[in-house]
Formats: C-alpha cells, sequence, structure tokens
C-alpha cells in the first residue's frame, strides 16, 4: 500500500524495519535553527536520518529577489534524496513536531513535486509517537545510498509572474495561509512589509488541525476547502504563506481532504514584496 498524504503512528510502527521505508526527521525551529539537530541526535524515530530546513530543503536566499526559504534546485535535492536512500520503490515518512508545518511539510511537497507519490506526513508527528510509547533512539544515522529519479510536475508550483498577471482572474484562488492579524497587515513580525496579495483568501495553516496537533478528519477538510474555493478546482487553487513553508500545511490538507493537488507559491509573501511595483491590500478577506 503506497501512503501519498497521512499515515499514523501505528502504520509506521509496523514498518519500522522495512528497508524499503525511509524516515526523515524534520524537525526544526526559526527562531533556533540549530535546535532540530540539536533533538535529532537526543532522541528520534529508529531509522531515521535528518533534515534541515536551511541546509537542505532550501537554496541560498538572494537578497532583493527570492523570498525567505527559496527551493532548492532540483540537482540538490535529487543528490540529498539519493543519500537518503531514497528510489522509485521507497515509501518516505517524514514528521516534525509542529503538526507538520515546518520542514515535514516542505520536504512531503518537494518530494510530491519531483514525482514521487509514495510520501506521508505522520500525523501528530514526533509528539505523537512519544505519547504512544513507541521505540526511539539516538545518535545520527545514515541510509544506503539509492538514486533519486525526478519526475518534476511543473502545476505543482505557480510562479510571482503567474500571480500577477491573473491577479483579478477569478478562475484562480490565491489563499494566504498566515495569521489573521498578518494577513490585515496589523503587524508583521518577520518580513519588512506587511499586509498581503490583493484578492488573496485568508486560511491560516493551523485551522486544519485539531486542538492535539492531528489533521482534522477528511470530511471535516473536505467541507472547509469547498466553502472556500467555491466551484475552483483544487488546481487552481494557489497558497502561500511567508516564506513557502507553512503554507504546505493547507496543500497537504486539501488532498487528504480527497480534492486534489493545490499549487504552492513557493516565493510567498517574502518574495512578492521584494518588488515594490508588486500591489499589496491591507484589512479583511474580501
Amino acid at each position: 500500500m503506497k501512503y501519498s498524504t497521512l499515515i499514523s503512528v501505528e502504520q509506521l510502527a509496523s514498518h519500522i524495519n522495512d528497508p524499503d521505508w525511509t524516515v526523515i526527521d524534520c524537525r526544526f525551529s526559526l527562531e533556533e535553527p540549530g535546535l532540530g539537530r540539536k533533538n535529532y541526535l537526543q532522541a528520534h524515530i529508529p531509522g531515521a536520518v535528518y533534515a534541515h530546513l536551511d541546509e537542505d530543503l532550501c537554496s541560498p536566499i538572494i537578497k532583493g529577489v527570492t523570498g525567505r526559504h527559496p527551493l532548492p534546485t532540483v540537482e540538490n535535492i535529487v543528490e540529498r534524496l539519493s543519500n537518503w536512500g531514497i528510489d522509485d520503490f521507497v515509501q518516505v515518512v517524514v514528521y516534525d513536531d509542529a503538526g507538520g508545518a515546518m520542514a515535514a511539510s516542505r520536504l512531503w511537497w518537494l518530494l510530491q513535486w519531483l514525482g514521487h507519490e509514495a510520501v506521508a506526513v505522520l500525523n501528530g508527528g514526533w509528539s505523537l509517537w512519544l505519547k504512544g510509547n513507541y521505540s526511539v533512539t539516538s545518535g545520527a544515522e545514515k541510509r544506503v545510498a539509492r538514486q533519486f529519479t525526478p519526475k518534476v510536475q511543473p502545476m505543482r508550483l505557480i510562479e510571482t509572474s503567474e500571480i500577477r498577471d491573473r491577479l483579478h482572474d477569478p478562475a484562480l484562488k490565491i489563499i494566504d495561509s498566515r495569521a489573521e492579524e498578518r494577513y490585515r497587515g496589523e503587524i508583521e513580525p518577520i518580513d519588512p512589509i506587511a499586509g498581503h496579495i490583493p484578492g488573496a483568501l485568508l486560511s491560516p495553516h493551523p485551522n486544519v488541525l485539531d486542538s492535539g496537533g492531528n489533521f482534522l478528519p477528511a470530511d471535516e477538510l473536505r467541507h472547509h476547502f469547498e466553502s472556500l474555493l467555491g466551484d475552483v478546482p483544487a488546481e487552481e487553487a494557489s497558497f502561500y504563506c511567508g516564506s513557502g513553508v507553512t503554507a504546505v500545511q493547507n496543500v497537504l490538507a486539501l488532498k487528504y481532504a480527497g480534492m486534489g493537488n493545490a499549487r504552492l507559491y513557493a516565493g510567498s509573501w517574502s518574495e512578492w514584496i521584494t518588488d515594490t511595483g508588486r500591489p499589496i491590500s491591507t484589512g479583511d478577506s474580501p
């Protein structure tokens, strides 16, 4: 069976020694970038390798051009995936300690963008694994390398130029995944300019989780996204956030709801505002 959205801790535990499964720990803190690796070395799911958001899943920032977490080049991420023992026959499971909102969902999306459907986010993540009293281990781990072959899916991504050209196109739904106060432009704790892309709807990414940090049931997620998108198909829904990381939690939730593959604006708000000629809105959702 291929898992392509979410996987439970019970399902992962039953495959923990399967050589055709790769587990990747993606814990990361924006405030302390080295904390995730430190925590991984202290304790992680047995067999898991570690992926660092900045070092493994991004390219260097180009000031005034890119957002805060630009996508890695295909060549670089293929090298990483190969070293982590991933090829066409491997089921990948990724996890973090933020409900998938940090690097876990980012790596999930990267693999899907590169044509590898057999990748799932661990529902409940590290905290639920611990709560279930499953085994953990410490220290760095390596896997036997395999050759990852990319099959890039360009329609999983939307570029700044297309968003700019289609700002008034009712067939495209642009959805902001940040907190309400950042969307409205009341505060901006990270980026130099506050506000949102004109016409964007609001759907904060934490809203797809329950109080325990697990994804809501698929039927509840479907109802949520159908009310947001109306008759616009998932393929014309484009999600963004501050830097293209947490927005993927919405992309994953929509796919888990059985609605298809939404698009990611990977540059997100931090890329949009690099050009002062691009319009900005503030206030409530249209």
